[in-house]
């Protein structure tokens, strides 16, 4: 009993003694098991339990004997298998779990899915494609379908994610299995991956600890070593596994490297490192979870340590599992070794045992289940294609369109694609010979391909060993003869390691610089940093995997029939830094000002502006939008994101909008539900909400709630019964420091709200006092009503609504609520330092603190976007209800909700309006020139939103004006949206 106390201690859960529960939960049926388990083992078992093992399903016979040799005679811990096949590594399973005395831990390293590993499963993309894309969501699926694979084959643990941050263009290891260069990018998306893992119920592994990225060594081969300082480590290379940790990661490898600013002693790896395991990663860092090392026989280790040494001063340094010792029984013998002479104890070993044990119940080998072989391979791919599809239609990343006319591709161009690397004619250039009569031309093309290719003296057809410069000046030659309209260049076929220039040949290299003095595109199917040899071209895709899918992805692009979604996850050159990205839809482009009827001299009066709110203070920084005829004009970002000035300000930057959710969530969900005749504004809210029917509330009526006519207070603040009168801090009986069964609600960070107290928000506003009716109070809780609304009538909350029926369709892929849980924290421009509920700065997390106890959801505030995606929202309605050839609002409704309907108001329904003498007025709203017609609205944090209709112009501004207090009231002083908004006016020639 004293030693199962000795493994709670160790699990305990603190402030940061943290720990994936799921895995490690202390129930009576788990330590039952547990207790029952380890009492049928002897010393050396105990010991054994210890190890990962080697396993193939591809090395024949002996191999498998000796496998079953080891697990029958020391009982293992586990087994990580390697290469092989689904069906061949099913049965091997079987059998050896059919044979071990303690049930097997089955691991793999499958970073990107079993196809790593396994023949007959389909690959997904490597981090680093992933890393492209823009939106966690789907990196979370992708964890899922992970999942999913490895409980089909009855594996229990994935040497997965890699976190470790790829700031060293030429590691040899990482590279392109890390997610990028940007550790909130690399902590965000790791977070994903994970949890998409285990909530399948398999547990991920974060590595490698504390960080592999910024090597230029391979530990299989040698010991890298990182010269950087504490405080460097800490700053970047530790942030993926302080913010995993924290989310519940179950389990850590550790990293073959030399890092002397934690341990100094020679030639010692971290992994065997009592500073960097125990002293680091367990006391400081706070985790709880199992710890494996790396593999034991890589160089990096061996070369300095012999196999049983290396094992004991793994476990001397903290680790649980030794994964692939090099000598079973030698390794044992050391341990035993070191026990007898006091560097190890049985106490610790003991410890380390029952914790393994405890979390192999909770992967489910408490009760083993024979792997059902039928229909196996099928069952592994059934997810993905699909996945992969996802992945690369959002990864896909324009670097550069300086001819706005080379893509969508046009019938009747003339077109070559001059295919470099590639083994023979593949997808995307069949796709454009068969559909855009393109000529192929094929150069460098691999002599694995076969005699008949090799035979082929077509100039078409340049075959490796002919692949010279020679041969790449007669091939240009006879493109520049030919006349071709458009060249499209595909890179293909290159290593995925930086050695030796990926593998590029000079004349391949030679042929593809030649080629930038046609009209040209160059794509990149691999590795990103190879594009740092094409510096000198004018259009460029980065398209990172060379598989049909991610062609048929780009060939979409390339026909118009979708956009580059992908943002570049790494720095290539000194011009193409991480998060280069053009992001403009090809049906809502980004033109020259006079395209759009504006003249530029005039707009860049609001340069002046904004530069002038930014130096005197007014707002950090800001972003302006105007768009004109279906066209963006003007798109421009000024300043910082805090006044600190360490963050400058990009135009892709996602803002709180604040109040600006009304319209451009609730409102218009509201709009699509009153086309589908689903919703009747001479309608009440008791008709939709039943639990409003014994309330004043309940015979409001929907078009008074738009119109901020109803009689509801304009807001309440809920907040302060949750705070202590005597310090201000949120109490304890309503608050907890992490999310956990009943305190689910995220507030803002290390703050999560009691689960049912936004039933009591609910009743404070039933039974708070109506005003005389008839009286215009622009309220918050209409819309925290009109939200339910939604959600009554849809059986969706405002968020999975407002995406789904507007958001995911109009390509707006920042719009939408809880951004943290999608996008990097530095995407993400941060609201006020808050000192009276929260006490924090406010980045990610809503503002408005009505909203941040509804978890970030509500129909008034918390929707987050970047001032293009919003703009595609408002040029829908522009448009009347329709945007890239697809309908989403009546016209009428559109005419309806945006026109006067009010008396007593300015208003309309659900969207602010200009003063009806507006002209008239000393101080117009929102400025002089606006039309009548204009509707939009404007938001608390410094946003705002018009649209002109007799104009055909949008007008977006977004700010963080309340940062870092919203005591500032230099803003509204100084007129800066009014002022822009006036300017753009002026700047219209017809």
């Amino acid at each position: 009993m004293k030693k199962w106390l000795f493994i709670l201690t160790i699990l305990a859960v603190g402030n940061t003694a943290l720990v994936a529960q799921q895995f490690y939960e202390e129930t009576p049926e788990a330590i039952k098991w547990v207790n029952k388990k380890f009492k049928k083992l002897n010393k050396e078992q105990r010991i054994a339990q210890l190890m990962i093992i080697r396993a193939h399903s591809n090395l024949g016979n002996d191999h498998v004997v000796k496998v079953s040799e080891t697990i029958r005679k020391y009982n293992v811990g586990g087994l990580c298998f390697f290469q092989g096949g689904p069906v061949r590594q099913a049965m091997l399973t079987n059998m050896y779990q059919s044979m071990a005395k303690t049930p097997l831990m089955i691991s793999i390293d499958g970073e990107w899915g079993l196809g790593m590993r396994l023949d007959s499963v389909i690959n997904f993309p490597r981090q680093l494609m992933m890393g492209a894309v823009n939106n966690a969501e789907l990196i979370y699926e992708f964890g899922k379908a992970v999942g999913d694979q490895c409980k089909r084959l009855g594996i229990q643990v994935n040497y997965a994610p890699d976190i470790d941050i790829n700031n060293n263009p030429m590691n040899p290891v990482i590279n392109d299995r890390s997610f990028g260069e940007d550790k909130y990018k690399v902590a965000l998306y790791g977070t994903a991956y994970m949890r998409g893992m285990q909530d399948m119920g398999v547990m991920a592994t974060g590595k490698h600890f504390p960080g592999h990225g910024d090597v230029s060594v391979d530990s299989h081969y040698d010991l890298p070593v990182i010269n950087k300082s504490r405080a460097q480590l800490d700053e970047l290379e530790l942030y993926p596994f302080r913010a995993l940790i924290k989310a519940g990661l179950g389990s850590m490898m550790t990293a073959h490297l030399y890092i002397p600013a934690i341990d100094t002693t020679a030639n010692l790896a971290a992994t065997l490192s009592k500073k960097s395991i125990t002293d680091l990663l367990r006391n400081e860092l706070g985790f709880k979870g199992l710890s494996f090392t790396d593999a034991l026989e890589m160089k990096g280790i061996t070369k300095y340590f012999p196999s049983g040494e290396a094992s004991v001063e793994a476990l001397i340094a903290g680790n649980d599992m030794l994964c692939l010792p090099e000598d079973v029984p030698g390794t044992i013998a050391a341990i035993r070794t070191a026990i007898d002479n006091g560097r190890l104890s049985w106490e610790s070993i003991d410890a380390r045992v029952k914790k393994i044990l405890l979390a192999k119940y909770h992967l489910g080998l408490n009760k083993l289940k024979t792997i059902d072989t039928t229909n196996l391979v099928n069952d592994l791919n059934v997810q993905t294609n699909r996945i992969r599809t996802l992945l690369s239609k959002n990864a896909i990343t324009l670097l550069k369109k300086e001819n706005n006319q080379v893509f969508p591709l046009k019938k009747g161009q003339r077109i070559a694609y001059i295919s470099i690397g590639a083994p023979g004619e593949n997808l995307i250039a069949t796709q454009l010979k068969n559909n855009y009569n393109a000529s192929v031309f094929l150069f460098g093309t691999r002599a694995s391909i076969g005699k008949q290719l090799m035979d082929d003296q077509s100039a078409n057809n340049i075959p490796l060993e002919r692949a010279d410069s020679s041969s790449a000046n007669l091939l240009v030659k006879k493109i520049k003869e030919a006349g071709f309209d458009l060249v499209i260049v595909g890179m293909h076929n290159y290593s995925r390691r930086p050695a030796k220039n990926f593998g590029l040949s000079n004349a391949s290299v030679y042929l593809l610089n030649a080629l930038q003095s046609f009209n040209t595109l160059t794509m990149y199917f691999g590795n990103p940093y190879a594009i740092a040899n094409s510096t000198n071209t004018a259009n460029l895709l980065a398209c990172y995997e060379d598989d049909e899918i991610t062609q048929e992805a780009v060939y979409d692009i390339l026909i118009g029939r979708s956009e580059a979604k992908g943002i570049l996850p790494v720095t290539v050159t000194p011009s193409l830094t991480y998060g280069t990205s053009i992001t403009y839809n090809s049906y809502f482009p980004k033109v020259q000002a006079w395209e759009a009827g504006l003249d530029a001299n005039k707009l860049n009066k609001i340069d002046s502006i904004a530069n002038d709110a930014v130096e005197k203070g007014a707002v950090p920084g800001c972003v302006v939008l105007v768009a004109r005829k279906g066209k963006i004009a003007y798109h421009k970002a000024f300043g910082y994101t805090n006044t600190d000035k360490k963050e400058v300000l990009n135009p892709s930057m996602i803002y709180d909008l604040a109040s600006v959710t009304k319209v451009s969530a609730t409102t218009v969900s509201i709009m699509r539900l009153v086309d589908e005749g689903k919703v009747d504004l001479e309608k009440t809210l008791g008709d939709y909400l039943s639990w409003t029917k014994n309330s004043d509330k309940a015979n409001l009526k929907l078009k008074d709630i738009l119109l901020h006519q109803a009689g509801l207070k304009s807001f309440i603040t809920f907040y302060k019964e949750l705070l202590d009168s005597t310090t201000g801090k949120p109490l304890p009986a309503y608050f907890r420091e992490r999310s956990m069964p009943g305190f689910s609600v995220r507030v803002a960070e290390n703050i999560y709200l009691r689960n049912d107290w936004q039933d009591t928000i609910f009743q404070r506003i039933l039974t708070s006092p109506l005003t005389k009716s008839g009286q215009y109070i622009y309220s918050d809780n209409d819309f925290i009503f009109l939200a339910k609304v939604v959600e009554a009538v849809t059986g969706k909350n405002i968020h999975d609504y407002s995406k789904e029926i507007f958001y995911n369709p109009l390509s707006m892929t920042t719009t939408g609520f809880t951004p943290r849980n999608y996008f990097p924290l530095n995407s993400l421009v941060p609201t006020e330092d808050e000192k009276h509920f929260r006490q924090q700065m406010m980045r990610g997390d809503v503002h408005d603190e009505g909203a941040s106890l509804f978890g970030g959801i509500a129909g008034h505030a918390g929707l987050f976007s970047n001032a293009y995606d919003l703009a595609q929202l408002y040029q829908m309605l522009l448009n009347g209800g329709t945007m890239n050839g697809q309908q989403y609002l009546k016209k009428e409704t559109i005419q309806q909700f945006t026109a006067y309907n009010s008396d007593i108001s300015r208003r309309g329904l659900g969207f602010d309006k200009p003063e009806k003498d507006n002209l008239s007025r000393k101080e117009p709203y929102p400025s002089k020139s606006v039309s009548l017609n204009t509707f939009g609205h404007t938001g608390f944090t410094g946003t705002c939103v018009w649209v002109d209709p007799d104009n055909d112009l949008i007008y977006i501004f977004l700010s963080n004006r309340v940062t870092p207090t919203r005591n500032n009231t230099l803003f509204g002083k100084m007129n800066v949206r009014p002022n822009i908004q006036e300017a753009i006016y002026q700047a219209i020639i017809h």
